[in-house]
């Protein structure tokens, strides 16, 4: 069977949620029924500007199945964030309000509010807008009156929807919160209908709710409600980042001996061409390498800014021998004194047990978004 929509239906309504963060860059964004954190791993990685991710569930099964895919690779460690990032996994219902999900930038509701009773839809209101009070909320829900269009659909796309609105009723709940709360929204969707049904609208409608400015004190007025805690936190991790100002230096030294290193071997071969920067010259057994010409990689250039903050994070760096002038790096020109080093360093790993952790994520299956159920809705729509 041909799919109904390509990009499948849940990749669109991700990457809507990743083409908003890339554009208005929000620092911190929570993911109301995150389930198996599908949309959390995109914008772990696409997620420009993002500092802390958060994802809320009821389910903490389905979470720690996916949970430990977040632990920190070692790329992460070669290559850090240029900012820092936080990922935090809670269970808790998204009708009860906690001091965790306040001031947030952005929270995303993904097919989430049709797996709540109608009674519990307006304390979700009430949590999210009045308590929580981000900067902005994206929620998605089937769209009715687009059922007709889906082949052998009797009743609603799920077993455990509660209810499935038409466009008419999304945009009069959306309407009034946005009276009672201080929002201004915007309606749009994924999952385009054929040119002969555009009158039915997307397959999913969203609703873009903005803060109204104008009534932004009653906004933070809410959020300073003090509440007692009632998530439980499942998982946390802090992503290394050139923030950390230890790891900025490893990294730059990293990368100067790395540089440095090219230089020499370079020149040794013959093949170094002199351009701006004094060229290599032998002390003793030793190769120096002008801090000029490591200065010229762009990639050290953006670790430090300026030639002076270069030179400084260099002095007194334990694994940088510089020349008593403080121009040159001296590096040794003997490889025989590498191996040797190699293998002591070799002879002392292998005293030591060592463990490692490796996350893989599958790309290729995908789990229903939502809080309450593990089954797929209709054909992803």
């Amino acid at each position: 069977m041909c799919p109904l929509f390509s990009p499948p239906l849940f990749m669109q309504r991700y990457q809507f949620v990743v083409d908003f963060v890339q554009k208005h860059e929000p620092k911190k964004v929570l993911d109301l029924g995150c389930a198996e954190c599908s949309l959390l791993r995109k914008l772990k990685f696409h997620g420009n500007g993002v500092e802390l991710l958060v994802g809320l569930d009821k389910d903490s099964s389905v979470m720690r199945t996916r949970m430990h895919s977040f632990a920190p690779l070692s790329s992460d460690y070669l290559q850090p964030r240029s900012g820092p990032l936080t990922i935090e996994l809670y269970q808790g219902s998204v009708t009860q309000p906690d001091p965790s999900t306040h001031c947030f930038d952005l929270v995303t509701c993904i097919e989430l509010i049709e797996h709540l009773h109608l009674e519990e839809v307006e304390r979700f209101t009430e949590v999210l807008f009045g308590f929580m009070a981000p900067s902005n909320v994206i929620v998605s829900t089937p769209n009715a009156d687009y059922n007709p269009l889906l082949p052998g659909l009797v009743g609603f796309r799920h077993h455990d929807h509660k209810f499935e609105w038409s466009r008419k009723e999304f945009q009069l709940w959306a309407l009034r919160l946005c009276d009672l709360f201080g929002y201004i929204v915007s309606f749009t969707g994924v999952g385009s209908p054929a040119d002969s049904h555009t009158n039915v609208g997307f397959c999913s409608q969203i609703a873009v709710f903005n803060r109204d400015p104008s009534r932004q004190d009653s906004a933070l007025q809410c959020r300073s409600r003090e509440e007692p805690t009632v998530y439980r936190l499942l998982y946390s991790v802090v992503y290394p980042s050139l923030s950390d100002n230890n790891i900025l230096q490893r990294t730059l030294v990293n990368e100067v001996l790395c540089r440095a290193e090219l230089i020499k071997r370079s020149w040794l071969s013959g093949e170094w061409v002199a351009k701006t920067a004094p060229e290599p010259f032998m002390q003793g057994s030793s190769v120096c390498v002008s801090l000029l010409d490591v200065w010229a990689c762009p990639r050290v250039r953006s670790l430090c800014g300026t030639l002076r903050r270069f030179t400084e994070a260099l002095m007194g760096e334990l694994r940088v021998e510089l020349t008593p002038a403080r121009q040159a790096i001296i590096m040794p020109a003997d490889e025989e004194e590498e191996e040797e080093v190699e293998e002591d360093e070799d002879a002392e790993a292998a005293g030591t047990k060592w463990t490692a952790t490796t996350a893989t994520e599958d790309w290729d299956a995908e789990m229903p978004h939502n809080s309450n159920s593990n089954l797929p809705d209709f054909h992803d729509a």
